[in-house]
């Protein structure tokens, strides 16, 4: 169920392109978001590695490190991207753009959330 849970935002991600069609919404915005959307998804993996690597050389610090900045890149990245688009498409496509991160967000650290519910506990140290 955790799992289901971590990729339940990308399946929304792919839901709404039948939606913007539908809609007649901008499709650069959609474009744009969905590609920075897959990287600041990689970018986290990445990071919870980096971090579980450090964590397990017992450099908490470091792991913290890790989440904090990239938690913070990651969000001015879709940040940028929803501005750039709305400056060089038009004001729509930034709407529409804004909106879609926006509900990608909510849902990605919603099920997160619930996910960390469903994992089984893990004790001190491990």
């Amino acid at each position: 169920m955790a799992t289901a849970l971590r990729y339940l935002d990308l399946v929304l991600l792919v839901a709404a392109l039948p939606v913007f069609l539908a809609a007649d919404l901008p499709l650069s915005a959609f474009v744009v978001i969905a590609a920075v959307w897959l990287l600041q998804h990689a970018i986290e993996l990445a990071a919870e590695r980096s971090s579980s690597r450090a964590l397990a050389a017992g450099n908490r610090r470091a792991a913290m490190g890790w989440i904090g900045a990239t938690t913070l890149a990651r969000v001015w990245i879709i940040a940028l991207a929803v501005l750039l688009v709305g400056l060089l498409d038009s004001k729509d496509a930034g709407l529409a753009a804004a909106v879609l991160a926006a509900i990608l967000f909510t849902v990605h650290f919603g099920a997160r959330l619930l996910g960390r519910l469903f994992e089984p506990e893990q004790g001190v140290g491990a």
